[in-house]
């Protein structure tokens, strides 16, 4: 694993789980915020964390943000602060960040003073559960697309067949990723196109949903 050294602008809800997600997955993050109490919170957790102005352009510098190789910028719903923070980092030369917005008119400024990436966190998290309700079986929600999903089918009819034998690619469009037998512990990735499917065998298989919800496996 790469690991990399994130900085977090804002250490809300948001920003703060975010940040131990990251240093769950061995990252190191450094973690800025002008409250004192959501500091003494990070700082149980984080690499480093600093009380300071993060609109302060001085600040940032002195803490290193500018050097980072990724920042992204969590300031709740202060979107004056998230763009001048935003123009402050490029201004250092923060190769990348990536900034929380709250509409379009916002994420289009983000873009105009030099944010690499805009999210917005409870519009992905509605999609997610939709697609979840929407779809039984799914596993991920992937933004590469409209309604491009990652499902799970238990094989029953298609017992005895090879995937070559069901060609699922020409004839849905869809592309099986793993495929995990009753012994199996884990999933064996990009299966054999003649790899003979047993019933109760389970698949992950990626494609548009409306394709996913034709079949019957």
């Amino acid at each position: 694993m790469t690991h990399k050294e994130f900085g977090v602008v804002g250490l809300g809800k948001f920003g703060l789980s975010l940040a131990r997600s990251l240093m769950a997955h061995g990252q190191k993050v450094v973690g800025v915020d002008n409250d004192p109490d959501k500091v003494k919170v990070a700082a149980e957790a984080l690499t480093q964390v600093y009380q300071a102005e993060a609109v302060d352009k001085i600040a940032l510098e002195q803490l290193g943000f500018g050097e980072l190789q990724e920042v992204i910028v969590s300031t709740g719903h202060n979107m004056e602060a998230s763009i001048l923070i935003t123009l402050f980092l490029k201004e250092l030369g923060c190769k990348s960040v990536t900034v929380k917005a709250m509409s379009r008119d916002h994420e289009k400024v983000l873009i105009k003073v030099g944010a690499n990436a805009v999210i917005f966190p409870e519009r992905y998290a509605a999609e997610q559960l939709a697609a979840k309700l929407a779809v039984p079986g799914l596993i991920d929600y992937l933004p590469l697309g409209t309604n491009i999903i990652l499902k799970e089918f238990t094989v029953e009819k298609w017992a005895g067949k090879t995937l070559r034998d069901l060609d699922l690619t020409n004839s849905f469009g869809i592309q099986v990723v793993a495929v995990k037998g009753l012994e199996d512990k884990q999933f064996v990735f990009v299966p054999s196109a003649d790899k003979s499917l047993q019933k109760g065998d389970i698949m992950a298989v990626i494609g548009r949903g409306e394709k996913l919800l034709e079949l019957e496996s």
